[in-house]
């Protein structure tokens, strides 16, 4: 559902960069995110010359960044591999070396996972995608405790679900010593040896690529819980949010400046960038109009049932998804199971009973029901109001920027590039240029964090 219009006059503050400048990011997710059956072939989606399209329009757009989404297995449903969803991914790294080939000043964000990757593998290759590019390359980090996805790498289950997090922390701070013993100066200074000997690691290294022109890749993070905020904090120049609320988006964005003064640094010293799409439309009903038919043709029948079939635990194929819940309770009495992900807070009883509740109150059907449960397009209407309430959030404080993901594949950019950046710029809150020729300097951001913190590192350089 769209937002709520923001009202009041509650403000984050901060620095002039701060409420005058809105963001864009490209989001690829990977996901049944747009209208497949208007492609004449899925494998699309992994088309080397389609992506570039999307890129490209993006770069047309001064999108700061394209990020892509990460998934280290192909996913599954009930035990099987699905069909509702791209399972496949390819390699980003390789994917970007592609693209920045392709572009100019379009930053290229990395998912890359510290549970499984080694440090000096993972910081040789970043570095050598940002030297590559000119100083346009950012690392999403992201753990995991799964077990699912372990067994891809022969570290099934090995790390505990109360270590992700201190592992993670070892982890970027062995990368970032890495990148830190390149010489500054000149190519001819000697490059220094890292040793590190701590609880996860024991490494002497001698890094073998040069510095970027942007200092470093740009760190980016999406944790949600308290370890998760606290890391960003430390850490993070950019990071994910699911929040688009106005007074829910204003809160997290006040948190996590409260959690970057106790870690050391200014309050507005990392990017907000939650995700979501945008439906224009020449008229407010054109627009919800337009809205409503993509998600229809984006909630199949097979998509809408897989989502009760997830809580019941079993195959639903003969469930009437314009009847009611099944009458007999969900299989799995505790836990369910998505994708090999266990979630003890995901109790199927309990969620099928609030499902059965609202269900009556309003109702629903299991077609109604999961429309109302699953979040449409974040923003809806004509591109002179939608750049409005963009500005109301800017201005607030309360966003930095928008993880875009489009509602069609290749071409699903081109109305935002051609109808609402206009706008946009009309009122003074996206950029008529590029700010620099690297990705730091494009998101306005300081050299890289971990220079401007104090740190308790365990390692001689």
């Amino acid at each position: 559902m769209p937002v709520d219009n923001p009202s009041g006059d509650r403000s984050r503050g901060g620095p002039a960069q701060r409420g005058q400048r809105l963001h864009f990011n490209l989001f690829f997710p990977f996901a049944p995110d747009y209208v497949w059956s208007q492609q004449p072939r899925a494998d699309i989606y992994y088309d080397f010359d389609a992506l570039t399209h999307l890129v490209r329009s993006a770069e047309r757009g001064l999108f700061s960044a394209v990020f892509f989404g990460e998934s280290l297995r192909l996913r599954e449903h009930l035990g099987v591999l699905t069909t509702d969803a791209i399972t496949g991914r390819p390699d980003a790294l390789v994917l970007f070396a592609h693209l920045a080939a392709r572009t100019d000043h379009i930053g290229l964000v990395a998912t890359l996972n510290t549970t499984y990757f080694e440090p000096y593998d993972l910081a040789r290759r970043i570095a050598t995608l940002d030297v590559l590019s000119g100083g346009r390359a950012g690392w999403n980090i992201v753990t995991t405790d799964s077990a699912w996805t372990g067994a891809n790498f022969r570290k099934g289950g090995y790390l505990p679900h109360s270590e992700r997090y201190t592992h993670a922390t070892e982890h970027v701070d062995v990368v970032q010593a890495l990148w830190d013993a390149w010489p500054e100066s000149t190519p001819q200074s000697p490059v220094q040896a890292v040793e590190w000997f701590d609880t996860h690691y024991r490494i002497t290294a001698r890094p073998e690529w040069p510095r970027s022109p942007q200092g470093q890749p740009v760190f980016f993070q999406a944790g949600e819980s308290d370890e998760g905020r606290d890391f960003a904090a430390r850490y993070a120049e950019g990071i994910f949010s699911r929040y688009l609320d106005f007074d829910a988006a204003l809160d997290y964005a006040t948190d996590l400046g409260r959690r970057l003064v106790k870690a050391g640094r200014p309050a507005d010293d990392l990017r907000i960038f939650p995700a979501t799409s945008i439906v224009l439309g020449d008229t407010p009903s054109d627009a919800r109009e337009r809205h409503d038919w993509f998600r229809g043709q984006v909630w199949t029948d097979r998509r809408t049932r897989a989502v009760v079939e997830k809580v019941w635990g079993r195959d639903l194929s003969d469930l009437d998804l314009d009847g009611p819940l099944p009458d007999e309770p969900p299989t799995i009495v505790k836990q369910s199971r998505s994708h090999g992900v266990m979630n003890s807070r995901d109790r199927p009883q309990h969620i099928a009973q609030q499902w059965r509740e609202l269900s009556r109150e309003r109702g629903f059907t299991v077609r109604q029901l999961v429309r109302h449960l699953a979040p449409g397009a974040g923003f809806v209407g004509t591109p002179a109001a939608v750049a409005d309430r963009l500005a109301e959030y800017v201005h607030a404080g309360a966003i930095d920027g928008l993880n875009l993901t489009p509602t069609a594949f290749p071409d699903g950019l081109d109305e935002i590039v051609d109808r609402l950046i206009p706008e946009l710029q009309d009122r003074g809150i996206y950029p008529t240029e590029y700010a620099g020729t690297t990705l730091r300097e494009n998101l306005g951001l300081a050299p890289n964090v971990v220079r401007r913190t104090d740190r308790d590192r365990k390692f001689a350089v």
